[in-house]
This record gives C-alpha cells, sequence and structure tokens, in this order.
C-alpha cells in the first residue's frame, strides 16, 4: 500500500491554541488560493494547478506553502500518468509486488526537486526567525511527505521512502504539539503504522528490520483524523482508506468514501472508476 506512503501525500492542519507569544504568530492558515489549486490538482487539471500555485508564490515569496503545493501538482501528474494510484494495485499483494517500475518523467523530476527545495529553503528560513511556525514546520512536514512518495511509489525505493517518511513523522509531531488540531498532520504521523502495515509481508518484514513501526490500528486511527477533519489531505486519506478497506473485505466502507470522492472531484474518472469496479 506504499502508494500513498504519499502523498506524500503525502503528505497536513487547522488552527489550535497558541502556546506562547511566538505561537501566538504561528498559526496555521488556510488562503483560499491555495484550496483552489488543490481542487484543481485532485480534478486532474494539472495545468490549471500550476497555474493558481505559480500567482500565489508570486504574491507570497516567502511563504514555502506556495511551492511545496506545487511540486505536490507535479507529483500527482506523474501518479496519473503512470497510474500509481490505481486501487487493483494495492489491494492484491501479487499485483504490487509483479508490477514493473514505470519509465519516470526526468524533466518532472527536476521541476519537482526544484520546488522542494525551494520550499524547503524559504521553510528553513521561517524556522530560522521562529522556530514555532506552524506554517513553515507544515512546509517541511510535505516536503519530507512528498519525497517519501516519490521515492517509494515511483521509483520503488522503499527504504529512502522510508527514511523520508520517518522524518515527515518528526515536523508533524512538532507541529501537532504546537497545533493540536492541525489534522492534516496526522496523515503523515500515521503513515508510517498504517501503511507499512498494509505493505505486502516482504516489504513490511524488510521495514521492520529498519526499525519501521506496523500498527496498522493506530495508524488507521491517525489517517481517519485526516480523511474526516483534514483540509489539503484530506482526499488522500480518504482514498488510502478505501484501499485498507477493500483489503479488508470491507466494500460498504470502501463504497461510501470512493462515492464521497467521486462527488467531491468529479473531473477526475478514478473514483468513480474504482467504484465501479467493486460492483
Amino acid at each position: 500500500m506504499k502508494r500513498v506512503i504519499l502523498f506524500v501525500t503525502l503528505l497536513l492542519l487547522l488552527a489550535g491554541p497558541a502556546v506562547t507569544s511566538a505561537t501566538a504568530q504561528a498559526k496555521l492558515t488556510y488562503p483560499p488560493m491555495l484550496d483552489q489549486g488543490y481542487n484543481d490538482m485532485y480534478n486532474l487539471e494539472f495545468q490549471q494547478a500550476h497555474q493558481v500555485f505559480a500567482q500565489y508564490m508570486q504574491q507570497h515569496p516567502a511563504d514555502p506553502m506556495g511551492p511545496v503545493s506545487d511540486a505536490a501538482a507535479y507529483l500527482f501528474s506523474e501518479f496519473h500518468r503512470t497510474g500509481v494510484l490505481d486501487m487493483g494495485l494495492f489491494t492484491n499483494d501479487d499485483n504490487y509486488l509483479s508490477h514493473k517500475k514505470d519509465k519516470l518523467d526526468p524533466q518532472l523530476k527536476v521541476s519537482f526537486d526544484a520546488a522542494l527545495d525551494k520550499a524547503d529553503h524559504l521553510a528553513d528560513a521561517a524556522l530560522s526567525k521562529n522556530p514555532n511556525d506552524a506554517n513553515a514546520l507544515f512546509a517541511k512536514t510535505l516536503v519530507y511527505g512528498l519525497h517519501a512518495d516519490y521515492a517509494s511509489l515511483l521509483e520503488r525505493k522503499d527504504i529512502t521512502g522510508f527514511e523520508y517518511t520517518k522524518t515527515a513523522s518528526l515536523y508533524a509531531h512538532r507541529l501537532l504539539a504546537l497545533e493540536p488540531h492541525a489534522y492534516d498532520a496526522y496523515l503523515a504521523v500515521g503513515l508510517e503504522n498504517y501503511i507499512l502495515g498494509l505493505k505486502p509481508a516482504p516489504v513490511r518484514w524488510l521495514l521492520q528490520m529498519a526499525g519501521g513501526e506496523t500498527n496498522k490500528d493506530v495508524g488507521e486511527h491517525d489517517v481517519t483524523l485526516a480523511a474526516t477533519q483534514g483540509h489539503y489531505l484530506a482526499p488522500l486519506a480518504k482514498l488510502l482508506l478505501a484501499v485498507a478497506a477493500v483489503r479488508d473485505k470491507d466494500k460498504t466502507k470502501a463504497r461510501e468514501l470512493l462515492s464521497s470522492l467521486a462527488k467531491q472531484f468529479p473531473g477526475n474518472p478514478l473514483y468513480a472508476r474504482q467504484l465501479a469496479r467493486l460492483g
């Protein structure tokens, strides 16, 4: 079920109580322009998403959420092109283990890495001024979560993806200590347990030897929080829950989740197609 080490998704977050005067300046915000860009991305309108994120970056050059969101759009476009988010690939261990690695777009990888590097530098600059900057911590969570998604789901480098996931989780925990209602961050926190617990046994054993935790129930609790109360990453969390429901032979839950996604993103045929497979 690595495809969704992702998003990362990968991976995001709501306003929580301030702890100090420094954190009072660090509340997460959800600019409407970024909402529009993510909506375009989930609807597979990738060029529109890039245009929106480019406009946001022009207006907010110091905000790391602009370039990290642009990187997410690059990642999802490659997911779409290669069919990585096809549930059939992850609901059956044989399908996953026998699936050949797709030829990746090298120019997209250059653009993806450049966007993540820019976001990482901007986030570090913000954290150097205020270590409790929630927006910067969220951006760092996404930077490492998206690196993890690319490495694990596209390059099929499980250990590399796992290492990125661990770092994303560290930043997510820092964010949640400041903003307990930053529900998108629970996706990063829950991915290690939830996703590793769903991977085929050979991959799971390998990652356990590398120090990974594979408690599916603990992970499911966190991913459910992201799916039900998250913001930018809620659709991805719902897709992960749908995959797990199919693996658990809970078609009712899978239909409910996929129906919600199909209704929310009518421009994306993936959800309706996978819903039809359930019969």
